[in-house]
């Protein structure tokens, strides 16, 4: 009654009524903690999305942004921006305590599984996130999400997303260095000759240890304070060592036990003008031409799996930890949400910072009482002003930041209890799945294999008729994917 009868003129009533903060049972307090909460557990991305994206070479060799080295304050300040601008969105339109940033997952899918194929640019891979996101934005608006959503079996989207895991997982392992490829006949190794060496190995493992430790201990932001805290010791290691880089200007190893990205020195300055240069840096098209229709509309579809699928859990996730789901079990403003979502993915590409998507840390923030859009708002104004500690992103070597990719690939690993192990029809297909995206260093490997083999087993079974059209084309393209080559000799295509 108060909120109906208070002066239209009062900062306190706009907020209550726009964001509905009494009627979910918090207060403006509780809502500005929980978005500061939600913003220190999920700021790692800021960190974390330069040293996976910016550190990648496309198949031409350039680097994103430009140039001869990394630009990784460059991809941090529009990874903030884009991330900012989005959650805010988020949160006065869907009035939903979720944020969003940078996909993980998605960013080390376009790094390594696009952006690396013969004759993709970054702009060309970009451009491909962009059409995901439009794409998904067509689903939401006419309704077709749902077709989408039951055309894959749930636990077959469960293994896609464990797959994701186990590859982030790997590239963490080998980035630091606890992982090599040996002079010898094995494929991989433990560090050098099967022993850790070196002081950036050590400085790894105890940015692992000490995360898994406040993990275990449920202290809030446990990934950040493990960046943090690695790269305060990398720096004292250095300062006291001089280690150095492990390669020299050509590229070439020339010191094993040295930093394999950045080498950790106090920057010159903490707070700099950001560098938006990345904004608009996306090619539409460009890799229809690239690589050809098939493997571009392949590589769209993966996209949008891992991304549409995944909104929808989290959104529902988090509902349920807030007490805001309906009797159907649907949160309010759940069209909005897959709106805004939607429009984020096509805004990471288009700034370069690929896809953009709704973080589960947003839980985090319900933890402490966030209940409605204002604690999105409060998260977004913090990236925003992350965006001037850019440089700072300069200093963090691999062997300080890989430590968060590793618990990662452990929390999304933790999804594979909810595959039925027993049932062969399931398991197999998600098995490859699950192994084939580290094992062949591809994403779109895993998840191809897994869909065929997931048809194949339905019609030897007898159960071709329960197969949804779309996981028959879906197979059909992913069969044509892995036989291109053959295909194109056999057509007489170079």
């Amino acid at each position: 009654m108060s909120t109906k009868t208070a002066p239209p003129s009062s900062d306190q009533s706009l907020l209550q009524r726009w964001f509905k903060i009494e009627e979910r049972g918090s207060t403006v307090a509780r809502e500005i903690r929980g978005g500061v909460v939600t913003f220190f557990t999920m700021a790692y991305i800021v960190v974390l999305n330069p040293l996976i994206i910016g550190t990648s070479k496309d198949s031409t060799g350039g680097f994103l942004g430009g140039g001869d080295g990394p630009n990784l304050a460059m991809v941090a300040a529009t990874t903030a921006l884009v991330a900012g601008v989005m959650t805010i969105l988020m949160g006065v339109l869907a009035n939903y305590p979720l944020a969003l940033a940078t996909g993980l997952g998605l960013n080390a899918f376009v790094a390594f599984g696009i952006a690396t194929l013969p004759g993709m640019t970054w702009a060309d891979a970009m451009g491909l996130v962009v059409l995901e996101g439009l794409i998904i934005l067509v689903l939401v608006l006419t309704g077709f999400r749902k077709a989408v959503f039951h055309a894959v079996p749930p636990q077959l989207k469960i293994a896609i997303s464990v797959g994701i895991g186990l590859f982030i997982t790997i590239i963490g392992l080998i980035d630091a260095g606890f992982v090599r490829k040996p002079l010898g006949p094995t494929p991989v190794e433990l560090g050098i000759g099967g022993f850790l060496a070196g002081w950036p190995t050590l400085v790894f493992v105890v940015g692992l240890l000490a995360i898994i430790v406040m993990l275990v201990r449920g202290v809030r932001g446990a990934i950040l304070y493990g960046i943090v805290g690695a790269t305060v010791l990398a720096i004292v290691v250095e300062a006291v060592g001089s280690i150095g880089s492990q390669t020299d200007a050509t590229g070439k190893v020339v010191n094993p036990r040295g930093w394999g990205l950045n080498v950790p020195q106090l920057p010159s300055s903490w707070i700099d003008t950001p560098d938006f240069g990345l904004l608009g840096q996306f090619n539409l098209l460009g890799s229809f031409t690239a690589i050809g229709v098939v493997s571009a509309v392949l590589l769209v579809f993966t996209l949008l799996l891992a991304d549409f699928f995944d909104t929808m859990g989290t959104m529902v996730a988090i509902g349920a930890e807030g007490d805001l789901l309906d009797e159907e079990g649907n949160p309010p403003n759940s069209q909005m949400i897959l709106v805004v979502d939607s429009i984020a993915a096509a805004a990471g590409g288009a700034a370069g910072v690929s896809s953009n998507t709704s973080y589960i840390e947003s839980a985090s923030g319900v933890g402490e009482g966030a209940r409605t859009g204002l604690a999105s708002v409060v998260t977004g104004i913090l990236f925003l002003l992350a965006t001037f500690l850019a440089p700072l992103v300069a200093v963090v070597p691999y062997e300080a930041a890989t430590p968060a990719l590793v618990v990662v690939g452990f929390l999304m690993m933790q999804q594979v209890k909810g595959i039925d192990w027993a049932d062969l029809e399931i398991a197999i297909p998600a098995f490859l799945t699950i192994v084939l995206m580290p094992f062949t260093y591809s994403i779109t490997a895993g998840i191809g294999a897994g869909f065929i083999a997931y048809v194949v087993i339905k019609i030897v079974r007898g159960k071709a008729g329960a197969l949804h059209p779309l996981m028959w084309v879906t197979a059909l393209l992913f069969v044509v994917y892995f036989a291109i080559d053959p295909i194109k000799s056999a057509v007489g295509v170079a």
